[in-house]
């Protein structure tokens, strides 16, 4: 089913029909095959960077697409409907430009933003730990400067691309305890002593690979320390701000496909001599599961057009994040429940769209820490 969108140019409008069309054509069809062997799209991603997928929200000067948000949201929302990895993927990517695209000095734009955008180089953000998933700034990874260089040693989990990345953006500790002493480095992925290990086995978004990083005396040059040492903390939230809003829309577009499959189910399949659609218990169910899925999207949109704005949308990023993850936990558990014994089975992927919804509640800060910001923001107020 095709969403009906209200986009801010006939450039927009293009950009969407483009998207649909290449996800139909080279997503769709491939994903369960992908996911079933757990083997990462490389080549998908490399389509996407050629068609100006990979970089929307960045400056056209240097390969981006110069889209506003609220244009890159619907986009990733497409490619989540047909194929999450995918969207999580580029989510996770327009993440890990965002410290070079918006802190780093100009040469430093010039020289790494390019192939980013353009889907030559993939990128990673290397935030979380073992023992500080939520709470960053307890990191213990540090950075040495020695002459030139700085040295890194420590460990990342939980990385989205790691071992299939080609650059890192690494937040470690230049200096004392908290948030003050946090710096980020952007690192090649060849780097000596940047060590990926074995990859997580996940619930969902097997072709996925997320894995913990190990810094073993890393020499990073010390012209890829991105903004000044100390603004790490700063800078890695702010990027969350903007990836929240990705991980959101991509909430958005999972539970899309999984209403749009479900629907069709209904209305094909037949019991007591009618389209089970047509029985309340279902119809009922599915008119809210479409409910949830127009006021996540709304919530979405209405934050991004805040960030598109200058506008502060931290508060709104979070709210969207919240409600969008749960919303599509709760669609994907009703469209399995649509399906009944069939949903529950590979043949169909409703039940690969739950175990995918799942994660989402989890990454780019879990739902309980989403809670948590707004919750200081009321009792600021």
């Amino acid at each position: 089913m095709s969403v009906q969108r209200i986009l801010p140019t006939s450039e927009a409008h293009d950009l969407i029909d483009l998207t649909r069309e290449i996800a139909d054509r080279e997503l769709a069809p491939r994903a369960a095959d992908y996911e079933a062997r757990g083997e990462f799209p490389r080549d998908v991603l490399r389509t996407l960077g050629r068609a100006g997928l990979l970089g929307l929200p960045y400056p056209e000067e240097y390969g981006g697409g110069g889209q506003p948000y609220e244009v890159y949201l619907q986009v990733l929302e497409e490619i989540a409907a047909r194929w999450l990895t995918v969207a999580e993927g580029i989510s996770v990517h327009t993440l890990a430009c965002f410290p070079v695209a918006v802190h780093g000095t100009d040469a430093q734009r010039k020289r790494h933003l390019p192939d980013m955008l353009s889907g030559v180089r993939l990128g990673a953000y290397c935030l979380s730990e073992p023992a500080g998933g939520s709470d960053p700034a307890s990191m213990t990874t540090r950075a040495r400067r020695d002459g030139e260089d700085y040295v890194v040693d420590g460990v990342k989990a939980w990385i989205t691309h790691a071992g299939v990345a080609d650059a890192y953006n690494i937040f470690c500790r230049t200096g004392g305890p908290g948030a003050h002493g946090i710096s980020c480095l952007l690192a090649d992925a060849g780097t000596a002593g940047i060590v990926p290990q074995a990859r997580e086995r996940t619930m969902g978004l097997r072709a996925s690979p997320v894995a913990q990083i190990v810094f073993d005396g890393a020499r990073v040059p010390a012209d890829r320390l991105v903004g000044e040492e100390g603004a790490g903390f700063r800078i890695a939230m702010q990027a969350l701000d903007a990836g929240r809003l990705g991980i959101a829309a991509c909430a958005v577009g999972l539970a899309q496909g999984a209403l749009d499959y479900a629907v069709a189910y209904a209305r094909d399949r037949e019991q007591f001599g009618q389209a089970v659609i047509d029985f309340q218990g279902v119809g009922f169910m599915l008119a809210d599961m479409a409910t949830a899925v127009s006021a996540a999207r709304a919530l979405v949109l209405s934050a991004a057009r805040l960030k598109d704005a200058g506008l502060p949308y931290r508060i709104e990023a979070a709210k969207a994040k919240l409600f969008a993850t749960d919303a599509a936990m709760r669609v994907t558990t009703d469209a399995v429940q649509v399906l009944g014994g069939y949903g529950y089975v590979a043949d169909h992927p409703v039940e690969r769209y739950l175990r995918e919804a799942k994660v989402l509640q989890i990454v780019e800060g879990t739902n309980q820490i989403q809670r948590l910001v707004v919750a200081r923001d009321l009792a600021r107020a």
